[in-house]
């Protein structure tokens, strides 16, 4: 009896495995080359996950009479895991257009936030839009970034701020991961900003007196599944004190630690997030050497945001410094109303050009280091046996060609796969 299977994509001129041994992360020495098969094919079961990579020739014969529900010629086309994008906040309503005019004359995020613009802004509209309203919103979105290869997302609530809205954008994350086929990684992001009224010390109060417990109730009923916190921990926003109580009240009810840290102003963010056992610390523009080596360490992953820093003009943040101390390195698009970027293929290429990463840094940070910073990268983030059959596929003989190429990617991407499932076809 022939077995079946879901997808067979053939004769490959590349296939980037990025990881071969199983590695949950890669750092130092490990990210100089990744590994790469030259003429191979791939196999992906009916389960969704990879059955067989190897030799075109031995895959072949090692399948010769299997059906296969599809199977694709990658003859001269190179095949890359799915990107995995690691920092997004993409639930909002309202149209912030013009305070990217404000920008470009010369305001800062501080001056927009203390006009009544910025966050604030965004989370009146996003009070005031309806479930359904967000949520389409929200798919079309999802839907640009799976276009730009992306097939694991991390996803932010943060524009609620009082618990009803918070929830209403949890609610739209959670039936996204039903009805859509990118994957997501939920995070609860109701200290975003302190809202209108209320002190941080009264914001964090709240979040872990009645947030908290809701979504642990919300959680054990099944209705939704968070699976990281954040806090925006800044001078101004929420000081230390603050964003260690909340962080740790997250955790105490199983959440991954994963928070905005030392961004606009040195804050020892990041050696809190290592002495908390975070899983994940975005933006560090302004992170110490005490709180990278720290960061080292504990193995807590830096997200570095290029997009936020090129559109702000922020102080890069240092890659080179953190990829020389062993630091796991990822990446994320920030997309969010103040950095409206949906493609990790920019994110990758301002990464190599501003932050000084190589291109094997910039696609490990991309897909394995990303998913290890959701705590997901024992099933996404690689091509290797056993692991979910996300990938995409371009049409060039070599995979640099996805970074090399700036604003490329809508021409290069020919599919998109989403447990061997064809998710877009160009």
């Amino acid at each position: 009896m022939a077995g079946c299977h879901r997808l067979l994509l053939e004769n490959a001129q590349q296939v980037v495995l990025v990881c071969a041994r199983g590695e949950r992360y890669l750092v130092r020495d490990a990210l100089r080359s990744l590994a790469v098969l030259e003429g191979a094919s791939l196999v992906v079961g009916t389960d969704g996950f990879i059955k067989a990579i190897g030799p075109a020739d031995a895959i072949q014969r090692q399948f010769s009479g299997e059906n296969f529900e599809e199977r694709i010629d990658c003859s001269g086309k190179c095949i890359l895991p799915g990107l995995v994008d690691a920092h997004t906040h993409p639930v909002w309503a309202g149209e912030r257009v013009h305070e990217f005019a404000m920008k470009l004359a010369g305001a800062t995020y501080m001056d927009i936030h203390q006009a009544g613009g910025g966050i604030n802004f965004t989370v009146e509209c996003t009070r005031q839009a309806s479930e359904e309203e967000l949520f389409m919103s929200f798919r079309q979105r999802l839907l640009s970034m799976m276009r730009a290869g992306t097939t694991l997302v991390e996803c932010k609530s943060g524009y609620g701020l009082n618990l009803e809205t918070e929830l209403k954008m949890l609610r739209v994350i959670e039936r996204a991961q039903r009805e859509l086929d990118i994957g997501i990684s939920a995070t609860y992001c109701g200290a975003h900003s302190v809202p209108k009224g209320k002190t941080a010390t009264e914001a964090a109060d709240d979040i872990v007196k009645n947030h908290l417990p809701k979504l642990k109730e919300l959680g054990r009923n099944g209705k939704i599944h968070v699976d990281n916190i954040d806090v925006f921990c800044e001078k101004g926003v929420f000081d230390l004190h603050s964003t260690r109580r909340i962080l740790q009240s997250g955790k105490d009810i199983g959440l991954q630690i994963n928070f905005h840290g030392d961004e606009l102003h040195p804050m020892k963010a990041a050696e809190l997030g290592a002495e908390l056992g975070a899983q994940a610390i975005s933006h560090l523009e302004e992170v110490s050497d005490e709180g990278i080596a720290a960061m080292a360490t504990a193995r807590c992953s830096a997200i570095l945001l290029p997009t936020t820093a090129y559109m702000l003009r922020l102080k890069q943040p240092r890659a080179r410094k953190m990829l020389d101390e062993g630091v796991i390195v990822a990446l994320g698009s920030d997309f969010n109303p103040n950095a409206y970027c949906f493609s990790m293929p920019i994110v990758m290429h301002l990464a190599c050009v501003n932050m000084k990463m190589s291109m094997p840094e910039a696609l490990a940070a991309a897909t394995i280091n990303a998913a290890y910073a959701l705590g997901k990268s024992h099933a996404h983030g690689s091509l290797e046996v056993g692991k979910q059959g996300d990938l995409i596929i371009i049409n060039s003989s070599r995979w640099e060609h996805l970074i090399y190429q700036f604003g490329g990617h809508h021409e290069l991407i020919e599919y998109v796969i989403a447990k061997g499932k064809v998710i877009y076809k160009k």
